[in-house]
């Protein structure tokens, strides 16, 4: 009947603890625009998607640079720095949860003693029990038996005993729900975090594998510009060999010769630096690594948009800002749980004798049974400080919050004109250039007839070498712009994937590269 009356009590003070104090958690509204203002009046002429289940790099349709993403995931260290953070919140969550639950403890022990001449009296049976609660709990147990010994004479004694302990910190006002709670919501920003620093690191590689494309092409035209600038040096010296032309001519053409050659070797510092820097995002010693030079695709795909609200739920970054609003929100609680007393269950139940033999028969055994309870009656104003802490750290969050939204649409809206007005640019800069060359080829044949002076040929040589450069560099910005749109737009991340990242499928172990359409 009293092993009964107890369970009741246990289960009442269970069902007590279905409450929790604290705010419970909505999302903070934000700025939402219901159309993305750059893309009025625009559209690509032949926008690129990924197929569905395929990586976004996989619009550009280079296979080297395929096979350098999927490096990322293997052997980047700073993408493994982030996974092992992740990880370490994964189990920092497990922790919490334990204190939702009985501590349970054992102990055994086994003395000898020896008493003196005088009467001595020794503890060898009874019980006494005891129990503290500190949200995990602890509980001990011990067990005596007494014994007299006479005046004048001396005696060894042994005592054995064997208990077992739990104790349970009831969780009444939610303190170590809401605890979970937050912690949870952590380990889920943490995961966002990893998917920001993998997306990162996925459009710098692209970035940087771009660049040195355009680089492998920059080298290409000033090779030919080299060529050409030869076959100029060549006709003023053999017009200067007849006397057509003087010296400063052929002076002339030999120092824009060596001019451009000058800057044809300087591409190789830009090109090193880019092949290197793609080395250490892949995981390898740039001695280790190289890239043969080759040329890029002419499209420049452009991801589809979609509805600007949907932004909310494609960006890593936005999801983290989230989850860490949500975390916050559920510290407030923990603050005000601790205006609540704290209630501890325990108990013990053992055996001990002074005899190994019998020690767990019915007679030596031994049990008790406590709460105990424990508030703060005064503290100064400590625990109001705390709430006013929480609650300006949740106000904190809701700023970054709807700051990470608000940048996140200006990132879109940035690269969609980028965009735009580089793809003008881009048609009006490769005209430029075709009249430039064909500026050349005239002078240099006005030239040759002796009607134009040498110096309108370098003149009009270096115009279209100037614009072949600017077409160029016009190029890499509209790629670059495709890419930093990509990675505007989430990269094919949904914040779907941090819903229940604690799921047996998304734990620390099963980690994988999520690739979906942009």
């Amino acid at each position: 009947m009293r092993l009964g009356r107890q369970l009741r009590l246990i289960g009442l003070s269970a069902l007590i603890a279905s409450c929790a104090v604290g705010p419970n958690y909505h999302r903070a509204s934000t700025p939402v625009a219901t159309r993305f203002k750059e893309a009025d009046g625009w559209k690509p002429a032949e926008p690129r998607e990924a197929a569905s289940g395929s990586p976004w790099w996989s619009v550009y349709d280079d296979p080297l640079l395929d096979d350098l993403e999927k490096q990322i995931d293997i052997s980047n260290q700073t993408l493994k720095q982030s996974e092992a953070a992740w990880r370490q919140a994964v189990a920092v969550v497990d922790q919490a949860r334990a204190g939702l639950f009985p501590t349970v403890g054992v102990s055994a022990s086994g003395t000898r003693s020896g008493g003196g001449s005088a009467a001595s009296f020794s503890s060898l049976g009874g019980s006494t029990g005891t129990g503290t609660g500190t949200g995990t709990g602890t509980g001990t147990g011990t067990g005596t038996t007494t014994v007299v010994t006479p005046t004048g004479s001396k005696r060894v004694y042994n005592t054995f005993s064997a208990v077992g302990n739990a104790s349970w910190d009831l969780d009444i006002w939610g303190k170590i729900r809401r605890t979970v709670e937050s912690d949870v919501a952590t380990a889920q920003a943490t995961e966002a975090e990893l998917a920001a620093a993998r997306l990162s690191a996925q459009a710098t590689l692209a970035t940087d594998y771009v660049e040195l494309r355009v680089t492998d092409e920059m080298k290409h035209l000033f090779d030919q510009t080299v060529e050409a600038y030869k076959r100029s040096l060549q006709i003023t010296q053999n017009q200067y060999k007849v006397g057509i032309v003087a010296k400063a001519d052929v002076i002339t053409a030999e120092t824009q010769l060596e001019g451009t050659q000058a800057q044809q070797i300087g591409l190789d510092v830009t090109r090193s630096q880019l092949e290197h820097a793609i080395a250490v995002l892949v995981g390898k010693p740039p001695s280790e690594f190289s890239i043969a030079p080759a040329t890029l695709g002419e499209a420049i795909p452009v991801a589809p948009l979609g509805v600007p609200t949907s932004l909310l739920e494609r960006r890593p970054d936005v999801a983290d800002a989230e989850r860490k609003m949500a975390a916050a929100n559920a510290q407030i609680g923990v603050a005000i749980a601790a205006y609540f007393p704290d209630l501890t269950l325990s108990g013990d139940y053992g055996f001990s004798s002074s005899l190994v033999q019998g020690l767990f028969h019915a007679p030596n055994n031994l049990w008790s049974f406590g709460g105990t309870l424990s508030d703060t009656v005064l503290d100064f104003g400590a625990r109001s400080a705390q709430v006013r802490q929480a609650r300006e750290a949740y106000a904190g969050s809701v700023a970054n919050y709807r700051q990470t939204v608000l940048s996140a649409f200006q990132q879109v809206e940035d690269e969609l004109a980028a965009l735009r007005i580089y793809e003008q640019e881009y048609a009006v800069q490769d005209q430029t250039v075709k009249s430039a060359n064909e500026a050349v080829r005239l002078t240099l044949n006005e030239y040759k007839a002796g009607t134009v002076a040498y110096t309108s040929v370098v003149t009009a040589q270096a115009l279209a070498l100037s614009d072949a450069q600017t077409l160029l560099t016009t190029r890499e910005n509209r790629l670059v712009a495709s890419i930093a749109l990509i990675q505007a737009l989430g990269g094919g991340w949904n914040a779907a994937s941090v819903d229940s990242p604690l799921a047996p499928e998304n734990r620390p172990g099963r980690l994988s590269q999520t690739s979906t359409t942009p």
